[in-house]
């Protein structure tokens, strides 16, 4: 399976098997989630066979079975919201193409719980965690909004921007908001989020979702303040 694949079948899944991820796929991760490290500056680490990721009620109720889970962590800068979701998108999405389901957590873990495992400086802040492993079912497609909503073309739209904004449709993002807002004009693509506290994560994804639908080799970024 590939990333663009995995796109299209990874959906939420927030019940999980007792099943442990295998050595050889958490070497995977691990070697995956290092590089992301390396080269985007932020502290990802996995952690396996472990429960205290969330209290004891949503154990119990919505977060059935959740027993392993990668930390999201860097220091608090400007752009390391945006780098979370997009490297966080990254390993998500790899980790489907090695079988395992997932769940983009943003705010209902234990704090507490992740910090006691976390292998990360106590300087640096905790944006969420990614919940890993093989789930009790494969999750449901979420309700989506239409590419005419969030996105506009100057022009006849070439195909790679109708495919890179059916990929950032299926972006995870909070409260399934999808509140991007997608201008294309010839190869120059600018793309803002406005999803309060969750803007930045959410950019991270859904940049990372559109370049993979698109292909980076196919468009420009341009930042919204010098957009002509």
């Amino acid at each position: 399976m590939t990333i663009k694949q995995a796109i299209e079948c990874r959906h939420t899944v927030r019940r999980y098997t007792k099943q442990p991820i295998p050595e050889p796929i958490c070497r995977q991760l691990c070697m995956r989630i290092a590089q992301n490290n390396a080269d985007y500056g932020i502290n990802l680490c996995l952690v396996t066979e472990n429960i205290q990721a969330f209290g004891m009620a949503l154990r119990l109720f919505l977060a059935k079975g959740v027993r392993n889970y990668i930390i999201l962590a860097a220091n608090d800068t400007a752009d390391a919201a945006e780098k979370i979701g997009y490297c966080g998108a990254d390993i998500m999405l790899f980790a489907q193409t090695l079988g395992l389901n997932s769940w983009w957590v943003g705010g209902t873990f234990s704090r507490k719980g992740i910090q006691k495992n976390a292998k990360i400086a106590k300087s640096h802040k905790i944006y969420g965690i990614i919940a890993l492993g093989y789930g009790a079912m494969q999750g449901t497609a979420h309700k989506s909004k239409k590419p005419e909503e969030i996105s506009h073309y100057e022009g006849a739209a070439p195909e790679w921007f109708t495919n890179g904004i059916r990929a950032l449709l299926l972006a995870p993002t909070a409260l399934n908001k999808q509140a991007f807002t997608v201008l294309g004009k010839g190869n120059q693509i600018m793309i803002s989020c406005d999803n309060g506290i969750f803007s930045g994560i959410d950019l991270g994804i859904g940049k990372y979702h559109f370049e993979v639908g698109a292909g980076k080799e196919n468009f420009q970024w341009k930042e919204p303040f010098l957009w002509v």
